[in-house]
């Protein structure tokens, strides 16, 4: 009796192990889109709605969902309550907020160069360069859809079969 309960607790664990895996596969693909949009209104309060940075920043944070929510909130509240640059605040946000979201290496280092040219150029430049970020983010968003299609189903199908395995193993 007791072998069967701990065989049905690995199966249950390895189980939900690849389904978490499976869902960081398919989050990491919406979460891009997100940012995508989010830096797509970004611009437009930069360039039809002249609005501070700081105040865009936190309209965007009212609109998104968490993680980036987070991001937005903490980098306005950075721009208004510390004395510090644009690129300093957007680091620092970026910093804190990165290990809760689905991003890896290539979106961070995207972002980090956006933060370098954030808020230092005029409305036009700065434009060209939003587009250039999410241009490197639609580049990623692919990669991450083609891996999210590879990949989600052999992780969810290979945490059940590994708890299966170690069952069978320890029976």
């Amino acid at each position: 009796m007791i072998k069967i309960i701990g065989a049905i607790f690995i199966m249950i664990a390895t189980t939900w192990t690849g389904f978490e895996a499976a869902r960081h596969l398919s989050e990491r693909p919406r979460q891009l889109r997100q940012l995508k949009s989010a830096l797509q209104s970004l611009e437009a309060e930069i360039m039809y709605g002249h609005t501070p940075l700081h105040e865009a920043s936190r309209r965007l944070a009212a609109q998104l969902t968490k993680p980036l929510s987070w991001f937005f909130e903490a980098f306005s509240n950075k721009l208004t309550k510390a004395e510090t640059t644009v690129k300093d605040a957007w680091d620092e946000s970026l910093k804190e907020v990165w290990k809760l979201t689905a991003f890896k290496q290539g979106e961070i280092e995207i972002l980090k160069q956006f933060g370098e040219t954030l808020g230092r150029h005029d409305r036009m430049s700065q434009q060209k360069h939003i587009q250039l970020a999410i241009t490197h983010l639609e580049r990623e968003e692919a990669d991450a859809c083609d891996k999210q299609i590879k990949y989600e189903r052999m992780v969810k199908s290979l945490g059940f079969l590994s708890g299966l395995l170690l069952v069978i193993l320890l029976i």
